[in-house]
């Protein structure tokens, strides 16, 4: 199978890389096409400038290209790119030396794909994501407390939220004992209800 059959964007993310190894370049635009819309706003929300969102963009599939080869087909390419991604936003933030301020234009879903939600995290008394949804002015509210949070946790967030990325991934993305991932996400969301109530205590 190749980039000539009839629906080339139907092919797995692990099939195009193998393809692009083997000298389809076709198989890189396929797959730039493929995540540019998702990883950018992922990006964007992490670094709250488009200009600077899409200078990570780019490098990122830079080093895709360059570590192309040290990727394991077996597993899935998703991950591997979102860590890449990741890394290279936090790198920004360094070099950048200020905080982050995410503009968050997705909204909270009420569960994750695996059907993790707030109060299983955490009973506080904080705003329902499906509520939020309900109330435009409630979830810009939300998204500018989510933007206040520190960085690492805002990132945690981000990919257990809005990603929908398992913990098992989000340990192998962050280099992080399963466990930790755990008790950091749990801070965050108590972080987050911190700053809603002090944000928003009606």
């Amino acid at each position: 199978m190749g980039l000539n059959d009839p629906n080339p964007a139907d092919l797995p993310d692990e099939k195009l890389v193998e393809l692009y190894r083997g000298g389809q370049t076709d198989a890189f635009a396929v797959l730039v096409r493929r995540y540019e819309k998702g990883l950018f706003h992922f990006l964007l929300r992490f670094v709250n400038k488009p200009a600077a969102a899409d200078d990570v963009f780019q490098e990122t599939f830079l080093q895709v290209h360059i570590s192309i080869d040290s990727f394991d087909t077996s597993r899935s390419f998703r991950p591997w790119l979102f860590t890449i991604a990741a890394n290279k936003a936090r790198d920004w933030l360094r070099r950048s030396k200020q905080q982050a301020s995410s503009a968050l234009s997705t909204p909270i879903d009420a569960a994750a794909a695996d059907g993790r939600e707030f109060a299983d995290l955490l009973e506080a008394d904080i705003p329902m994501p499906a509520d939020v949804a309900e109330n435009r002015e409630t979830q810009q509210l939300v998204q500018k407390v989510v933007a206040d949070m520190p960085d690492h946790l805002r990132e945690i967030l981000l990919l257990a939220y809005f990603e929908r990325f398992a913990y098992k991934q989000i340990a192998e993305m962050l280099g992080l004992p399963l466990g930790t991932v755990k008790s950091r996400l749990h801070a965050a969301v108590a972080a987050f209800a911190e700053l809603w109530k002090k944000s928003y205590p009606g």
